[in-house]
C-alpha cells in the first residue's frame, strides 16, 4: 500500500524565503559578534555566563517583540557578565501530538495550520528581532530539515528531551555552525545525552533536504540538563552539586571537547513551577561558589519567561502570557537577570 498522505501545496524553499527575507550587512556583522562571544563562552575563554530566555513559545509577534525589547535593556546593564539570547521557539513538541504545535506550523494559535504562512511567520519574527533589537536568538531544532530556513539568523539551538535520541537530529547537528544544546531525555539517561554531543562534535555524511552532504563536527554542542521523570511519573532534579559533579566526571571520561553544561531551570528541575527557577538559579551559582571547576563548566541557564506570570488557555486573550508551560513575568525576569548578574 502507497502512503497515506494528501499533497496540499509546495512550500518555500530555504533559499526562497531567505531572498523574501533577507538579513542585512549589519545584521549579519552582529550575528557575527554575537557568535563569537557565544563560543568564548564555551570554549572558556570568556567567564561571562549565557542567560537563553524567553517564552515557552512564540505565540504571538508584537507580544514576543515586546519582550525582547526590554530584554535588549537589561543585556547593555549586564554585557560585561552576561550574553542573553532570547527563546524564540517557533515549534513546540507535543507528547501525545495534541495541542498548540508553534507559529511554524499554526501562526495563529485559535486557527488551523498553515505551514506556508507559519514559515513566513517563523523567520519574519527572528529576523525583525536582529533588525529591531540587535539580539540574536534561540530556537528548538524539534524538526531538523526546518534549520535551514534560519540558518543565517540564529546564534543557538536546542535539541529537546524527546529528539535527542534521534540520528537525525545528532547528525544535523554536526552541520549547523552554531552552538547546539542537547537536554538529557526524559529519563534522566545522562549517557545518551552524552553519546548524543559525541556524534554532533563530529563529521559525517548524511541525507539532508535532498542531498548527499558532509558535516564538519560541531565543536559547541554541550549538555543542558532538564531534570527527568521516573516510571513514578514524579519529576526529579538534576541541577544540584553532586548532578553537575557527577556530568562533569562523566565529561572526563570521554572524548569531547569544550566541557560545558546549561542548566534549565524549569520543566523536570522544577517540577513544573515557574517560581522554583529563581531559586534554582541562585543555588546553581552558589555551587559554582564552592567549586572553581563548576564555575568552569556551568556555560548559563535557561529560564522560561515572558511578560505576565503563569500561563492560559489558548484562546486566554492576555497578552504577553504563555499558552503552553507557564512563565516568570518580566517583573521578577527583570529582577532575577540583574541578581544572577551581580552575582557573577
Amino acid at each position: 500500500m502507497d502512503m497515506q498522505i494528501t499533497i496540499k501545496r509546495k512550500l518555500y524553499s530555504p533559499q526562497e524565503l531567505k531572498e523574501k527575507l533577507p538579513m542585512t550587512e549589519k545584521m549579519t556583522k552582529i550575528k557575527e559578534e554575537r557568535d563569537n562571544i557565544i563560543a568564548d563562552i564555551l570554549s572558556g575563554k570568556s567567564n561571562k555566563m549565557m542567560l537563553i530566555i524567553g517564552p515557552c513559545s512564540a505565540d504571538r509577534e508584537d507580544a514576543v517583540l515586546d519582550y525582547i525589547t526590554r530584554l535588549k535593556r537589561l543585556q547593555e546593564k549586564t554585557e560585561d557578565k552576561l550574553i542573553i539570547v532570547p527563546r524564540i521557539y517557533t515549534n513546540k513538541p507535543r507528547t501525545t501530538g495534541d495541542g498548540y504545535k508553534g507559529i511554524a506550523l499554526q501562526p495563529d494559535p485559535t486557527e488551523k495550520p498553515d505551514m506556508l504562512k507559519g514559515l513566513i511567520s517563523l523567520r519574519e519574527l527572528h529576523i525583525r528581532a536582529v533588525k529591531e533589537t540587535e539580539l540574536t536568538c534561540a530556537d528548538e531544532m524539534l524538526y531538523p530539515e526546518n534549520h535551514s530556513y534560519l540558518s543565517d539568523v540564529l546564534s543557538y539551538v536546542a535539541v529537546g528531551a524527546r529528539s535527542v535520541e534521534n540520528q537525525q537530529h545528532r547528525l544535523t547537528a554536526s552541520g549547523v555552525g552554531i552552538p547546539v544544546g542537547m537536554k538529557n531525555p526524559t529519563s534522566g539517561d545522562i549517557e545518551v545525552m552524552l553519546n548524543s554531543i559525541y556524534a554532533a562534535q563530529r563529521p559525517h555524511t548524511i541525507s539532508y533536504r535532498g542531498y548527499e552532504v558532509e558535516t564538519a563536527g560541531n565543536p559547541f554542542a554541550h549538555a543542558i540538563l532538564r531534570g527527568y521523570v521516573k516510571e513514578d511519573g514524579k519529576c526529579y532534579a538534576n541541577y544540584h552539586f553532586e548532578d553537575l559533579e557527577r556530568l562533569y566526571e562523566a565529561y572526563n571520561e570521554r572524548m569531547i571537547e569544550n566541557k560545558g553544561v546549561i542548566i534549565d531551570t524549569n520543566h523536570a528541575n522544577s517540577n513544573k513551577n515557574y517560581m522554583a527557577q529563581i531559586r534554582i538559579c541562585k543555588e546553581v551559582l552558589h555551587s559554582c561558589k564552592l567549586s572553581s571547576e563548576l564555575r568552569s563548566f556551568v556555560k548559563g541557564f535557561m529560564i522560561e519567561s515572558y511578560l505576565e506570570d503563569g500561563n492560559q488557555k489558548v484562546d486566554g486573550g492576555c497578552y504577553g502570557k504563555s499558552i503552553t508551560d507557564p512563565c516568570l513575568g518580566w517583573d521578577k525576569t527583570e529582577k532575577l537577570i540583574l541578581d544572577i548578574a551581580e552575582l557573577l
